[in-house]
């Protein structure tokens, strides 16, 4: 219980750093006003965006996997029929990812919003 709990604080601490420093960068400057506060939303959006992109086709690839060793456990003579299948379902289930990354460094770099 204290590891998930660790884990979750330190996790909250990591989303929420960067934009806290970023808005007080900016306070700082003197820039001031609903700049910050886009920034800082932009930077959340993007982690948040990255890390559930990166969490659900993980789970899509490990049942894929897990799938195709079970149907090359049951059926040895059809294990590259299953091998050819499974990789090209990885690949599509990785391109998801890949959407998740651009829109998050589109929200980094390219600033849309502001």
């Amino acid at each position: 219980m204290k590891k998930k709990l660790f884990g979750l604080m330190f996790g909250a601490a990591a989303v929420f750093a960067g934009p806290t420093m970023a808005l007080a960068e900016e306070a700082a400057s003197g820039k001031g006003g609903h700049e910050g506060i886009v920034l800082a939303a932009l930077f959340i959006a993007a982690g948040l965006g990255m890390g559930l992109g990166a969490f659900g086709p993980g789970i899509g690839q490990g049942n894929a996997v897990r799938g195709a060793v079970e149907g090359i456990a049951r059926n040895p003579g059809a294990s590259g029929k299953i091998l050819t299948t499974m990789l090209v379902g990885l690949a599509m289930i990785e391109s998801l990812a890949i959407y998740a990354l651009v829109i998050a460094l589109i929200l980094l770099f390219a600033n849309p919003f502001m």
